[in-house]
């Protein structure tokens, strides 16, 4: 059977009456993305590898159980699990993100230190382990939310269907991360570019 050109719902639906073809049209088609959303997070090949194997594992148990509910949505909920199990990966590991951000981002412009000496990199250490725990102290949704849109690049649309919010929350909640990490900044005297943002 040519799966080429099928669309993901009718792929699933095809892999819930035992054609196993289907389902390895779906990873075909999504790991690589996948991949990347785990990796932006956990910076280890081997461990988004791993993580990769897992999330796929969970949407084969998922839908064999007949627990998935079809809304047209597979990418975006395929997405998300991966996302879980990265946070999850962090939590039992105690470790954070590294927080790299796309150039021009100003409020984290204050990480692009073009020297290389030793003190410069002392700043550099310094400021990347005040910003990831300012980021680490946001409200878990509006973290969730800044962690998607600059460390994984995603758009706010898949951000919402991800997290299962309207785009406008999306919105709103990358505001108000913005918002309270310039608050944050500006209370403990940290200099940042104050014309990216503002409220």
């Amino acid at each position: 059977m040519n799966n080429v050109g099928v669309s993901d719902s009718l792929l699933v639906s095809h892999y819930k009456n035992g054609n196993e073809t289907a389902f390895e049209e779906l990873v075909s088609r999504h790991k690589s993305r996948v991949f990347t959303t785990i990796y932006l997070i956990v910076k280890d090949k081997y461990v988004a590898e791993d993580l990769l194997q897992d999330t796929f594992i969970k949407v084969i148990r998922t839908i064999k159980t007949g627990k998935y509910n079809e809304e047209g949505k597979f990418l975006p909920w395929v997405l998300r699990i991966a996302h879980n199990l990265a946070i999850d990966f962090f939590r039992k590991e105690k470790r954070y993100p590294k927080i790299v951000m796309e150039d021009g981002s100003g409020v984290f412009n204050t990480l692009d230190f073009a020297e290389s000496s030793v003190e410069s990199e002392h700043i550099k250490q310094d400021t990347n382990a005040l910003l990831k725990t300012l980021v680490q102290e946001l409200p878990e949704t509006q973290k969730e939310v800044l962690i998607m849109r600059h460390y994984m690049q995603m758009s706010f649309q898949d951000i919402a269907e991800t997290t299962q919010v309207s785009i406008n929350t999306a919105l709103g909640r990358m505001r108000y991360a913005l918002i309270n990490l310039r608050k944050k900044m500006q209370k403990l005297n940290i200099d940042y570019d104050q014309s990216v943002y503002r409220n």
